[in-house]
């Protein structure tokens, strides 16, 4: 038992891995970094997980006899590896990038022509009614006052106009 303070000599030789190893990694190797190349599309991914990969079959190399399928095995390693980088990547950009909408304003321009075109397509007593109701958010009555007609009448225009819009605009108008 040492000291506690004590220097120790660790070895400092290189364990070399088994011939067997060497083999499997001399044949897999290639084809591994080929697939993760075309899952990750790009070179440096690639040869990282690959080296990830075959770091953690090393670890387990002493009791390759218990895996069925070595190669199957180092296959799935790398593509969970590759997996648990996207994650923790989408978990990063989750935090720094702030999820706002972004509009493109042309878009705002499109709804407003839209918009403008339907309700140029109702009746002009239709479209009064909306745009005195909806738009400018007068009550029946005060729109009734402004138009010369009952509430009644003004209600009974907007619905109508709404169906039309509804008709023309697809479900969500």
């Amino acid at each position: 038992m040492q000291a506690v303070g004590e220097i120790v000599q660790l070895p400092t030789e290189r364990v070399a891995p088994p011939e067997d190893f060497r083999m499997f990694f001399e044949e897999e190797d290639g084809r591994l970094f080929k697939t993760l190349y075309f899952v990750t599309g790009n070179r440096t991914d690639a040869a990282d997980l690959v080296q990830e990969a075959f770091a953690k079959l090393w670890e387990r190399w002493d009791a390759i006899d218990r895996i069925d399928d070595p190669t199957a095995y180092l296959f799935k390693v790398a593509l969970n590896g590759n997996r648990m980088r996207l994650r923790a990547a989408r978990r990063a950009a989750k935090r720094s990038i702030p999820l706002g909408i972004v509009r493109d304003p042309f878009d705002e321009v499109d709804i407003r022509e839209d918009g403008l075109r339907m309700l140029r397509g109702l009746a002009p007593r239709q479209r009064a009614a909306l745009v005195l109701l909806d738009l400018y958010g007068y009550g029946s009555g005060e729109a009734a006052r402004i138009m010369g007609i009952r509430p009644s009448t003004v209600r009974a225009l907007a619905t109508q106009g709404r169906a039309v819009l509804r008709r023309e605009g697809g479900p969500d108008a």
